[in-house]
C-alpha cells in the first residue's frame, strides 16, 4: 500500500484570518467614505438653507416691500443670520431700488455665505446716495 498524503478540503486557519483582515480593511474604508459623504451632505444642506432664506427675503421685498418678520425668520431658519441692504438703482435702473440680501450659516469650521440681489420697483424714490441697511439678525 502506498501512503499518499491527502489534503483535507477545508480552509486553513491562516487563509481565514487573511480573508477576515481584508474584509475588515474594506469595511473601514467604506465607513470613512460614508462619514465624508455625510459631512458633505450636511454642508450642502446649510448652503441650500442659506439660498432659500435669501430668496425668501427677496420675494418678501418684491411682494410686500418689507423683509420677513424677525420671529418668522428665526422660527424657520434658527441657525442662519441675514443682512439686508437697500439702495437706489443707478443708470437705467433709476426707477428701482437694489435690494441685497446676505445670508450666512455655519457648519463645523466652515462659514457659508450666500449673497443675492434684485432690482425692485419702488413706490417712493430714494434720494441719490441714500441707502437703508438692516443689520445681521440673530
Amino acid at each position: 500500500m502506498s501512503h499518499k498524503k491527502r489534503r483535507s478540503g477545508g480552509f486553513l486557519f491562516a487563509e481565514i484570518m487573511v480573508g477576515l483582515t481584508v474584509m475588515a480593511m474594506l469595511l473601514a474604508g467604506v465607513a470613512f467614505s460614508l462619514n465624508g459623504i455625510a459631512r458633505f451632505n450636511h454642508y450642502q444642506l446649510i448652503r441650500q438653507q442659506c439660498i432659500a432664506a435669501a430668496q425668501a427675503e427677496l420675494d418678501s421685498f418684491t411682494a410686500t416691500g418689507k423683509p420677513i418678520e424677525d420671529e418668522d425668520f428665526n422660527r424657520i431658519w434658527p441657525q442662519l443670520k441675514v443682512s439686508v441692504e437697500k439702495s437706489a438703482g443707478q443708470g437705467q435702473w433709476q426707477a428701482t431700488e437694489l435690494v441685497k440680501v446676505t445670508t450666512s450659516g455655519k457648519y463645523l469650521r466652515k462659514q457659508v455665505i450666500i449673497e443675492m440681489s434684485r432690482y425692485i420697483a419702488r413706490d417712493e424714490p430714494l434720494a441719490e446716495g441714500n441707502s437703508i441697511s438692516h443689520p445681521f439678525r440673530e
